[in-house]
């Protein structure tokens, strides 16, 4: 995994003033080491400027980026952020129309795929990536972004220049880019936060290129182009072939995902999902005398705290034990404290350029951070909830008949810390039901499905399209600011291509939830792991943290020039924080409750000042 960054003009002349612009595309490429500490490379021409800063996994030695081929004498570039898991399939039909490859690299196959197939190749290749092309040929540059959006790529257009970058800082750092925020960005922030739009990077005049997307600049508009789409049609395997196809498929993205030229580790929490990946991981390289590392993350005396609710029934540690002694992986058991935890929210905002979701993100990068120490490339156990329906919201009644976002139906707590001005001018209902409705619209549905299941695929696709984007995007986020690559195999189009038709009866079999997941498993999990109730990501339930966090926030608010006060009542802040939260009543997905809105005001606060950021009228 990596960064890139650059900028392109086609009315441009990058080599009249080489060192001008050069500077400008090292401060572009400094700002995202943290993604690639590895190495770095740049490559400037006349209309475009390319960085990429490198973390290295395949081919350690010859792998360096930007690659430039000139073929029939012109010239193609490429900055590439990601991983292919079919590269050898790729190279395999290259080589039979004659390339021959000077690098082991996924980097190098792209940039011929390209090259040999046109811009649409994309449509070939498997794994998370994000990339640039620049082609002499034609003097345009080509952006493109994996099906899910796993790796990020945003992008501002400057004059007649566009600019983009792996992450909006990377952006900051060209001259007169300026962070501002209007109605919408208010709005991304108090009404759709921690989630964010498709394609909108909250900031004016700030974007991202769509998952499944590429987009073409030139002397032209913009092209943006659709390569991929989910649809809808008749499953027609029995049971027993769809439980066949799911192992296969859901075995073998976890098996694509172990290439690399270090060693791997794997996420393990004791779930059904994540211990599924250590074991396919566990006894693939138990078969070349390897003994894998897992890791799972808890908190300094969340045994004594802990309260188990309907979203987090019941405590990891044990389900962790019985797996490593199930499948004998060298596994490290890490922990986070409260001042840790308070602390990781600001560097989570650093990782991010935006507020998140809260200690969810500052625990999961502190692990991160501890997890790079032994390794530099794990794979997790993301995203399965959203694809097999593991998610409470896809069996209750109420998100059935919710005309809204069924992991955020609470959005009272969001407006009632707010100012009276600021709910006025932002009308956040409104806001939320216009998202809510273009997503539902977007919906592929199946002639002749009934109302029920047309309803299952309007929630399976919201959750695809903004639930997992948000998991997704914490997970880069979050592992990339340590420099560790964390790999999705749920995540998979394939298998997101297949389980998307499989009818709700088959998914959830017999009521168990995620049953076919849990039936395609057999063999690789003891029985009662295999069957075990979900519990989500740990969060902390010390008091003690909440009453931290709380002394933090009225330090803040205390502070005149803090510039949250601007956005907020304070009288309701303060009797909020002075109110004993609910951890069982979440305002956004299972975990964020009343703590975490308090530390998402931190984080909020924290980086309107970090950025300097000036709200301005739309």
């Amino acid at each position: 995994m990596c960064g890139i960054a650059g900028f392109f003009n086609v009315h441009q002349n990058y080599k009249k003033v080489p060192l001008k612009w050069e500077n400008i595309l090292l401060n572009m490429r400094e700002s995202l080491d943290r993604r690639g500490p590895d190495d770095h490379g740049e490559f400037l021409s006349k209309t475009v400027a390319l960085a990429h800063a490198r973390l290295s996994i395949i081919d350690l030695t010859t792998g360096r980026q930007p690659i430039v081929k000139t073929i029939d004498g012109n010239t193609y570039a490429i900055v590439y952020n990601g991983e292919l898991y079919n590269t050898e399939e790729i190279k395999s039909d290259l080589t039979l129309r004659g390339w021959k490859f000077e690098t082991k690299t996924d980097t190098e196959a792209i940039l011929c795929s390209f090259i040999e197939y046109g811009p649409d190749f994309v449509e070939k290749l498997n794994g998370i990536f994000a990339f640039a092309i620049w082609s002499e040929k034609d003097n345009k540059i080509y952006l493109y972004r994996d099906r899910f959006g796993i790796k990020p790529l945003f992008y501002t257009i400057f004059g007649e220049t566009v600019i983009f970058g792996s992450e909006i800082k990377a952006l900051f750092r060209y001259p007169g880019i300026k962070a501002q925020l209007d109605k919408t960005g208010l709005n991304e922030i108090f009404a759709m936060g921690p989630a964010k739009t498709p394609g909108i990077g909250v900031f004016k005049n700030i974007y991202e290129v769509l998952p499944a997307n590429y987009i073409i600049f030139s002397n032209d508009a913009p092209k943006e182009i659709q390569y991929w789409t989910l649809e809808s049609k008749p499953h027609t395997d029995s049971y027993e072939e769809t439980v066949e196809k799911t192992s296969f498929l859901v075995t073998d993205s976890i098996k694509r995902q172990m290439i690399s030229d270090i060693p791997i580790c794997t996420f393990l929490s004791g779930g059904i999902d994540s211990s599924i990946v250590s074991s396919v991981c566990a006894n693939e390289l138990r078969k070349k005398g390897i003994q894998l590392n897992t890791f799972s993350f808890d908190f300094v005396d969340n045994n004594k705290y802990f309260k188990s609710n309907a979203f987090q029934p019941e405590m990891d540690r044990p389900w962790v034990d019985k797996m490593v002694s199930y499948l004998k992986t060298n596994h490290i058991y890490l922990e986070c404290d409260n001042i840790e935890l308070a602390d990781y929210l600001y560097k989570a905002v650093d990782a991010k350029d935006l507020p998140g979701m809260a200690d969810v993100d500052s625990s999961l990068l502190y692990f991160c951070s501890k997890v790079k120490e032994y390794n530099t490339v794990t794979l997790t156990g993301e995203c399965a909830d959203e694809i097999f329906g593991g998610y409470p919201w896809f069996h209750k009644k109420e998100s059935f008949e919710a005309n809204t976002f069924p992991w955020t139906r609470n959005i009272d707590i969001r407006k009632a810390l707010l100012s009276d001005d600021i709910v006025n001018e932002l009308d956040i209902d409104e806001y939320i039901q216009r998202r809510y409705d273009e997503s539902v619209k977007e919906t592929p549905l199946l002639e002749g499905e009934n109302a029920t299941e047309n309803r299952r695929r309007e929630i399976a696709y919201l959750n695809l399209r903004w639930f997992m984007a948000t998991l997704l995007n914490r997970m880069d986020r979050t592992s990339m600011y340590s420099g560790l690559e964390a790999r999705v195999p749920y995540a998979d189009h394939r298998i997101v291509e297949y389980i998307w038709n499989v009818p709700w009866n088959m998914k959830c079999r017999d009521g168990v939830v995620k049953g076919l997941l849990r039936d395609s498993a057999k063999g690789l999990l003891p029985d009662d792991v295999l069957y075990r109730k979900k519990s989500p990501y740990p969060k902390t339930y010390n008091p003690n943290y909440e009453k931290l966090l709380g002394e933090r926030l009225m330090t803040v608010l205390n502070n005149l020039s803090s510039p949250i006060n601007s956005l907020i009542d304070k009288e309701k802040v303060v009797k909020f924080i002075n109110t004993p939260s609910d951890y069982g009543k979440p305002w956004y997905g299972q975990l964020m409750a009343g703590p975490q809105m308090i530390a998402y005001m931190l984080q909020v606060n924290y980086w309107l000042e970090k950025y300097n950021i000036d709200i301005v009228n739309s």
